[in-house]
């Protein structure tokens, strides 16, 4: 990702419409939760969603920057078996939603490294 100073505030961004949207529209978050996981799925998926949205609000300062992008590379790598559930559970959609499903799957991967190298630059882009 880029080395810019938006980099952080960049992720932020991502990170709060993310969080919005799942208080805005939460069943389709629920249909992803790893049906593992103890509890009810809008349990989880309102529990992820302030998460996201604590850590927009830490990449947002520069004082808890850094924290905050070790916490959001954390966050990316637990969140991964909700898009391997969704890859399972959308196999026998029509090809666009299968597609989709599929395709988040390596997007994971910038995630993490956009939040680690926020994270390793001492919290600067």
């Amino acid at each position: 990702m880029p080395r810019s100073s938006r980099s952080p505030l960049l992720l932020a961004g991502l990170l709060a419409t993310a969080g919005a949207a799942h208080f805005a529209a939460p069943r389709q978050f629920d249909a992803i939760i790893p049906k593992a996981l103890p509890g009810k799925p809008r349990t989880w998926t309102y529990a992820s969603g302030a998460v996201e949205l604590a850590l927009a609000a830490g990449l947002a300062v520069p004082k808890t920057r850094q924290t905050a992008a070790l916490a959001a590379t954390a966050f990316f790598v637990g969140v991964f078996p909700a898009n391997v559930q969704m890859a399972v559970d959308w196999r026998h959609r029509p090809a666009p939603q299968k597609a989709a499903a599929l395709g988040r799957l390596p997007l994971q991967v910038p995630l993490v490294l956009w939040a680690r190298g926020i994270a390793k630059n001492g919290g600067r882009a």
